[in-house]
């Protein structure tokens, strides 16, 4: 075999959706457990040493050549495609499905040589009117639509309403719903409240819909608040918890994202319930994507790194990415409006 076919052997190997084994072959949802409260109230964030790791994590790992052509590859087929705007239309909705058939240029998946892969994004999320427009866009593709719900991005409308929105997503064809939690009840410690909210909204999704429980981070004050929040949401039923709506003044950081991964490995280790991560808002370069895929790798393990448990909230992270995989088929970075996200 030639050195350039085995480098195209080894980003395929490392890119392609891995046949998992265990339980992560049987996971499918989250059912949730009873409110324990003196487990909520045991979650304790000790800041310094978050920040250490996080700094250790960031600095001593990294990858090149084919090998980082394969992680980012991994990246793309992790991408929830989002458009969330107040301008958002019908086309520019088809427009992002389009993209999430095709995230690549065929030209650079030739020049890649990952055809086989069939490449596409893990999902795309939009509001609700967009649902339908989506779910046509995408027919045939195997690629979920999500749907924002439950007042996004405030999470403060009236219950009911909350609860008819999910409603009405999954009946528009929606496969996800990223549901947004109220943050005050979270700063005024109403566990049960929260609990029995996010309950409502799991069960409003319905079977075969999984559920994204956005924390909205950045509203959260501390590192301990976030990680009692996610306890809470996986014991209602959350089958992910997700860092941010976006639309927060600060959004996904790796010290959070190290509370809420730790979060999930406790989970696990208590109920063998796999509950997957989302981070969201503000991470833009292939670098980034690295480094959160460098935290899951370090702190969960191999299977965190597949869309089943693992989306990045990330639309414009997808055209660095894009340069960075052309600049290695090719030796040049080309200009960022060559890889139009939509």
């Amino acid at each position: 075999m030639s050195h350039t076919s085995m480098e195209g052997s080894r980003r395929e190997d490392a890119a392609r959706p891995q046949e998992e084994h265990g339980w992560g072959t049987k996971r499918e949802t989250n059912l949730g457990m009873p409110l324990d409260m003196d487990w909520v109230e045991s979650v304790q964030a000790n800041t310094s040493a978050i920040e250490r790791r996080v700094q250790t994590l960031t600095k001593r790992r990294t990858v090149k050549k084919e090998w980082q052509a394969a992680w980012l590859l991994k990246a793309v087929s992790c991408m929830d495609l989002t458009t969330l705007s107040g301008d958002d239309t019908a086309e520019r909705v088809r427009r992002l499905c389009a993209k999430a058939r095709q995230p690549l240029k065929p030209a650079l998946v030739e020049q890649l040589g990952v055809e086989s892969l069939g490449l596409t994004v893990g999902a795309v999320c939009v509001y609700h009117v967009f649902v339908e427009t989506a779910v046509k866009a995408l027919q045939g593709s195997g690629i979920p639509v999500a749907a924002v719900s439950t007042g996004f991005p405030a999470g403060l409308s009236p219950l009911a309403e909350r609860v008819s929105e999910i409603r009405r997503s999954v009946e528009a064809g929606a496969r996800e719903i990223d549901i947004v939690i109220e943050r005050g009840l979270v700063l005024s410690g109403k566990w049960q409240t929260l609990y029995d909210e996010i309950a409502t909204f799991k069960q409003a999704c319905g079977p075969g819909v999984h559920m994204k429980a956005i924390l909205g981070t950045g509203d959260l004050m501390t590192l301990r608040n976030v990680g009692r929040a996610s306890v809470v949401a996986m014991m209602a039923g959350a089958d992910f918890i997700k860092t941010s709506t976006g639309k927060e003044a600060v959004n996904a950081t790796l010290p959070v994202s190290l509370v809420m991964v730790r979060a999930i490995r406790t989970y696990f280790e208590r109920t063998g319930v796999a509950v997957g991560f989302k981070p969201a808002g503000g991470i833009r370069t292939a670098k980034q994507a690295l480094e959160w895929m460098f935290l899951m790798k370090e702190e969960l393990g191999r299977p965190w790194l597949e869309p089943k448990l693992f989306r990045f909230g990330a639309s414009g992270m997808l055209t660095d990415v894009e340069r960075q995989l052309e600049h290695y088929a090719t030796g040049r970075y080309a200009a960022a409006y060559r890889q139009p996200l939509a």
